[in-house]
């Protein structure tokens, strides 16, 4: 038995298919979905989504949303997500460099904010690509 997972962000839909097992990086930490689990609706961070198919782990990122389990059915609704193997990780690294600096001279609250997510989005990308690669 497997879990369908649907991944649906703004402008597309970016996973469609059935896996075996799925970690998903939630607000409160790492949850670990199996076929048979008790409906959830939950908030997602940003973060590595993993999804298990047959053997082989695939790191999607994403950019917060919800995800909601119902009957084998894992519905994922996302601000943006990114299957690992379209990042180049040189130049996720070059970013994750780049929005870390950004960071380091943020001077208002604000700006400390923002830069907070862009870093965490960039440390998300370079970890998919780095999982790819693996």
């Amino acid at each position: 038995m497997t879990l369908n997972i649907r991944i649906i962000a703004p402008d597309r839909t970016v996973w469609d298919a059935d896996a075996e097992e799925i970690i998903l990086p939630s607000s409160t930490g790492q949850l670990g979905i199996l076929t048979g689990h008790a409906p959830l609706l939950t908030a997602l961070d940003i973060g590595v989504m993993r999804v298990r198919v047959d053997k082989d782990w695939i790191p999607i990122v994403l950019l917060g949303g919800f995800a909601e389990i119902e009957n084998n059915q894992l519905t994922i609704l996302v601000n943006g997500a990114e299957e690992a193997t379209q990042i180049d990780l040189s130049e996720a690294e070059k970013n994750l460099e780049t929005t870390t600096q950004l960071l380091s001279d943020a001077l208002s609250s604000k700006e400390k904010i923002e830069a907070t997510q862009k870093v965490r989005k960039a440390r998300a990308r370079v970890q998919a690509a780095t999982a790819a690669i693996v």
